[in-house]
C-alpha cells in the first residue's frame, strides 16, 4: 500500500508539472512575436555547426576525422544540452532569479514538491529550437556517414541523449544547490555547460591525455557524446563504452541531488 501511495504521488507531481508547463506555453504564445524569437534562436544555433562545416571545407579533414564526425559528436552533446534547457529552465534560472528574488521562500510554503515547482516555474517556447536543431544535425550527420538507423543504433543514441540530459540537468541542479549558500549564480557553471560542449569540436583521438581523462571520468562529456557515436559508427572504441552514457548521467544526477538536498536543508530566507 505504501508503494502504491508513493506511485500515485509521483503521478500527481507529473500531472502538476505538465499543467505548469501548459500554463507557461500558453502565456508565451500570447506574445505575437514568439515565432520570430524561435527563428532567431534557430539561426543562432545553426551558426556553430555551420562554422565547423566551413572550417573543414577550407582546411580539409583531420586524419580520419571528417566534418560529419565532428558534427555528430557535437550534436549529441548539443541536443542533450538543449533538451535540458527546454525542460529544466527553472533550475537553470534558479541561481540568477528565483533564489535572489525571494520566490524560493514561497515555494517552501506550498504543498507540491520543490522539484516540481521549480521545473514548472519557467518554460520558454523560444528554447525549443535548441533541441530541434540538434536532432536535425544528428540526422544529417548519420545520413552523411551512411549509418543505418537499426534498433541497436537507435538504442545507443537514445541512451546517449538520455544520459546527456541527466548530466546537464544535474549541472543545473548542482549549481542551484550551491547558489543557496552563495545567494547568486557563479560563472563556473559554464564549465559544465557551454565550455565543455565546445570540447566535442576537438577530435578525441588528438586530444591531450589529461583532457581526455578529465572529460571522461570527472566531467563525462566524451561518455555522453564521443563514445556513443563511436559505437554507432564503428570507430574502433570498445562497444560497451557506447552504453555508459546513461549510467554516467545517473551518477552525476545523484551527486547533484545530494548537493541540492544539503543546500535546501541549510537554506535561510534571503529576505525581501
Amino acid at each position: 500500500m505504501l508503494f502504491i501511495g508513493k506511485e500515485i504521488g509521483v503521478l500527481k507531481e507529473f500531472r502538476l508539472c505538465g499543467k505548469y508547463m501548459k500554463i507557461n506555453i500558453l502565456s508565451n504564445l500570447e506574445y505575437k512575436g514568439w515565432w520570430m524569437m524561435c527563428v532567431s534562436v534557430a539561426f543562432y544555433l545553426i551558426q556553430e555547426p555551420l562554422f565547423v562545416f566551413l572550417m573543414f571545407s577550407h582546411f580539409g579533414s583531420v586524419g580520419e576525422w571528417s566534418v560529419e564526425r565532428i558534427i555528430l559528436v557535437y550534436s549529441l552533446a548539443a541536443t542533450s544540452y538543449g533538451t535540458a534547457k527546454v525542460l529544466c529552465t527553472g533550475f537553470e534560472d534558479f541561481p540568477w532569479d528565483i533564489i535572489r528574488s525571494g520566490d524560493f521562500d514561497r515555494f517552501l510554503l506550498r504543498p507540491p514538491s520543490l522539484f516540481t515547482q521549480i521545473i514548472g516555474a519557467r518554460f520558454r517556447v523560444q528554447r525549443i529550437p535548441w533541441a530541434v536543431t540538434g536532432m536535425l544535425t544528428i540526422m544529417w550527420a548519420l545520413y552523411r556517414l551512411e549509418v543505418p538507423l537499426n534498433a541497436f543504433n537507435l538504442m545507443i543514441l537514445f541512451l546517449s541523449l538520455a544520459g546527456g540530459f541527466l548530466f546537464y540537468t544535474g549541472a543545473f541542479i548542482l549549481t542551484s544547490g550551491i547558489a543557496i549558500f552563495t545567494v547568486k549564480g557563479l560563472d563556473w557553471i559554464y564549465l559544465l555547460t557551454c565550455v565543455n560542449r565546445q570540447i566535442t569540436k576537438c577530435p578525441a583521438d588528438y586530444m591531450p591525455k589529461i583532457l581526455r581523462s578529465a572529460f571522461t571520468f570527472f566531467i563525462p562529456m566524451l561518455v555522453i557524446s564521443y563514445y556513443p557515436a563511436a559505437a554507432v559508427c564503428g570507430w574502433g572504441a570498445p562497444l560497451f563504452t557506447g552504453f555508459l552514457a546513461l549510467p554516467a548521467g545517473i551518477a552525476f544526477m545523484c551527486i547533484s541531488l545530494f548537493v541540492w538536498k544539503i543546500g535546501v536543508r541549510h537554506y535561510k530566507s534571503t529576505g525581501s
